[in-house]
């Protein structure tokens, strides 16, 4: 087969979900709607929050930048998917799929962080509710916000980078609604070896840090409530985990879904549907969560939309 440099690469091309074209009406709709209510729900998120004094706490400070990545990862990869179905025309550049695979690596690795972020608030919380303020002041929330997104982006370019020594055959289709990084390199006609290392060193990395500190906040947290004498008290603090416990459930419940699913089957729409299932999904059930589960973000956004509602 021949081949070519990369440098003479102009686009690859989308295949999407399907190329029935009946079903591609159906297929827009569907996704724009999900983008449209991802967009809307974490933006009353940050707007609750930012506007709110009583939401101006290190929980919903980090609340507010998970939803600011959702809105990001989201807006990666739906809108070209749009377009593309609307003008029938699959291509997306060479510059275009790049920039793509680096944003969605950083702002899902970003998200996987701040939930990890996010466990350790909690745990501070509830085992050491006395020194709270004290622990999580504002330049730590701050610096573990910035520490989260310098990791990530360093971590996003070194894979957009390397992709940039490879060699592209002809064949150019990516089977996927995105340029998703590891159907990319499978198109490559060089050797991906170190690629493919990479990948794997740097997921290991990434889900294994941060859901090491997961499950040790939330052991740490089940053991400090299982020593309340009160079963009223009990509840009231692990109800302030809930939102956070459904939140990270859908997020690494989906990751492992997409795992297992290609792990199992071979099937390329198979694998599309599975990683819809968490680039889109969780960003979009994420602020109904928050929104449902959480009485001060109730609060919050029934005094941001009586503000609205008066001027």
């Amino acid at each position: 087969m021949e081949s070519q440099n990369q440098t003479d690469v102009l686009e690859f091309f989308l295949l999407g979900l399907t190329d029935d074209r009946e079903l591609q009406p159906l297929i827009f709709s569907l996704f724009l709607a999900m983008y449209l209510v991802t967009i809307l729900g974490n933006l009353l998120i940050i707007l609750a929050v930012s506007s709110d004094a009583h939401l101006h706490t290190p929980m919903y400070f980090f609340l507010s930048n998970l939803s600011l990545t959702d809105i990001c990862i989201s807006t990666t990869t739906i809108p070209k998917m749009l377009v593309n179905i609307q003008t029938q025309d699959h291509s997306i550049t060479y510059t275009g799929c790049l920039s793509q695979i680096c944003f969605v690596l950083n702002f899902g690795a970003l998200e996987n962080c701040l939930l990890a972020v996010m466990a350790y608030d909690r745990y501070v919380a509830i085992c050491h509710p006395l020194m709270y303020t004290v622990i999580l002041n504002q330049d730590l929330c701050v610096l573990l916000v910035v520490l989260s997104v310098f990791i990530t982006t360093v971590n996003a370019l070194i894979h957009t980078l390397m992709v940039l020594r490879l060699s592209f055959c002809t064949h150019l289709e990516i089977p996927h609604f995105f340029c998703e990084l590891v159907q990319v390199i499978k198109l490559s006609c060089s050797d991906a070896f170190v690629n493919n290392l990479l990948i794997y060193v740097v997921a290991s990395l990434f889900a294994a840090v941060p859901v090491f500190g997961i499950i040790f906040s939330y052991a740490q947290i089940v053991s400090s409530i299982l020593k309340i004498p009160s079963g009223g008290g009990r509840c009231k603090a692990f109800s302030t985990c809930g939102s956070h416990l459904s939140v990270v459930s859908l997020f690494y419940g989906t990751i492992f879904g997409v795992y297992m699913s290609s792990a199992i089957s071979d099937s390329s729409v198979k694998n599309i549907v599975a990683s819809m299932m968490y680039i889109v999904i969780p960003q979009m059930l994420n602020p109904f969560i928050y929104s449902l589960r959480n009485r001060e973000i109730q609060g919050g956004l029934m005094r941001l939309f009586s503000k609205i509602s008066f001027r």
